[in-house]
């Protein structure tokens, strides 16, 4: 069974079977926002969300940025720029996905943060459905669900438009991950992950 993260919990990367998570997907996943028509119907609005990775040394000095302007660091790839959210409902996959692989990630690269930024400044409390997950498989395919993280639910991303999702982190030789799930006052990427570097590392 996937475990449900609750803000600040911390996880081994482990499939069911007990084996180590070496080469997974961290996916977000959120909906377009609906609001009534001019003549009474439902509309759609598209909601632009952007997840991002900072790739940070053992010195916490950032490494690199994976984001939907730069798609590829060693170990770590992202799936591209989903500038519309599900607009049917949730379709059971996410909308933009990096993908992890453990065994490329350089020796001295410690810590990588996931966060999500709303790149036309949507409140995030105004977004239907929003979370992440860590799963075992591609962008296109879920083959098994290690964690999931809620986070349209939380009041507490009202009035926000930046987030800091959680993050990967090496501790003697063994990698695992904890959910942080802290909006921040940030507007911009560039911020988010000055915020990251000055607090969550």
């Amino acid at each position: 069974m996937a475990i449900n993260l609750s803000k600040g919990q911390k996880i081994n990367l482990k499939k069911e079977n007990g084996s180590d998570l070496t080469s997974f997907c961290v996916g977000a996943n959120w909906g377009a926002i609906e609001s009534k028509g001019l003549f009474g119907g439902m509309k759609k609005k598209a909601v632009d969300l952007d997840l991002s990775a900072g790739i940070f040394d053992n010195d916490k000095n950032m490494a690199d940025v994976i984001y939907f302007g730069k798609l590829k660091s060693a170990g770590v790839s992202h799936s591209g720029d989903d500038t519309t959210g599900d607009v049917d409902g949730d379709d059971g996959l996410d909308n933009e996905v990096i993908q992890i692989n453990l065994s490329q990630i350089p020796a001295n690269i410690d810590n990588i943060v996931f966060v999500l930024n709303s790149f036309q400044g949507q409140d995030f409390a105004t977004i239907p459905f929003a979370s992440i997950r860590l799963y075992d498989g591609t962008p296109s395919r879920v083959n098994e669900i290690v964690a999931s993280y809620n986070i349209a639910s939380d009041a507490q991303f009202s009035g926000f438009v930046s987030m800091i999702l959680g993050k990967l982190y090496r501790r003697n030789g063994e990698w695992k991950f904890s959910a942080i799930g802290e909006p921040t006052k940030d507007k911009k990427l560039e911020q988010t992950l000055q915020t990251v570097q000055q607090k969550y590392l």
